[in-house]
């Protein structure tokens, strides 16, 4: 399968083909995008991606006029990180979990689920772990990561990925980026 060929078109709430793969490498959203899609301001943006949060894995930002690229994984961790602050969680526990989400690719993640007390956050990957969980009185929250999976699949849908060209992430630039490349 060629690059033209691969499409987000595959990324459903059960599968993550060996194409959405390649694609989720090698093409991403821009910021306005990502933003727009998670939920949050850019500023929330460049601030996880300065300091390392969630950080864009496509094309990170290389100065002026340079354009970050996020791939699917880091809207899905975008959506989860944001959904973490809307429920009171601190940023210092946000961080722990998505030190553990960072590893792991879409198909893992789409089996997890995060349970919250408030305090801590805790990951179960079955439904026994999320029953045990809540048996023992320590859960006030989840958030099932695959079932994020669909809308954030539909919601991409109107924004245009971007493929990194050249096939190096820093190069990737706006149109203000290359006007000054002219008049320099």
């Amino acid at each position: 399968m060629t690059e033209q060929q691969l499409s987000f078109d595959d990324l459903d709430a059960g599968t993550f083909t060996a194409a959405s793969e390649v694609a989720d490498t090698t093409r991403g959203w821009r910021g306005p995008a990502a933003c727009a899609v998670a939920g949050i301001t850019y500023r929330q943006l460049d601030y996880w991606a300065r300091t390392d949060l969630v950080p864009p894995s496509i094309a990170t930002a290389a100065g002026s006029g340079s354009v970050r690229l996020y791939s699917f994984h880091d809207l899905l961790v975008l959506r989860v990180v944001k959904r973490l602050l809307d429920a009171g969680i601190s940023l210092v526990n946000i961080r722990t979990a998505v030190a553990a989400l960072r590893d792991r690719g879409v198909k893992d993640l789409a089996g997890l689920t995060l349970v919250s007390d408030g305090v801590g956050i805790y990951e179960c990957t079955t439904a026994n772990e999320v029953v045990d969980l809540l048996a023992g009185g320590q859960g006030v929250f989840g958030i099932a990561v695959g079932a994020s999976l669909p809308g954030l699949r539909e919601d991409i849908r109107s924004f245009p990925a971007e493929a990194v060209k050249g096939g190096r992430q820093n190069d990737m630039h706006d149109e203000l980026a290359k006007r000054r490349g002219r008049v320099a």
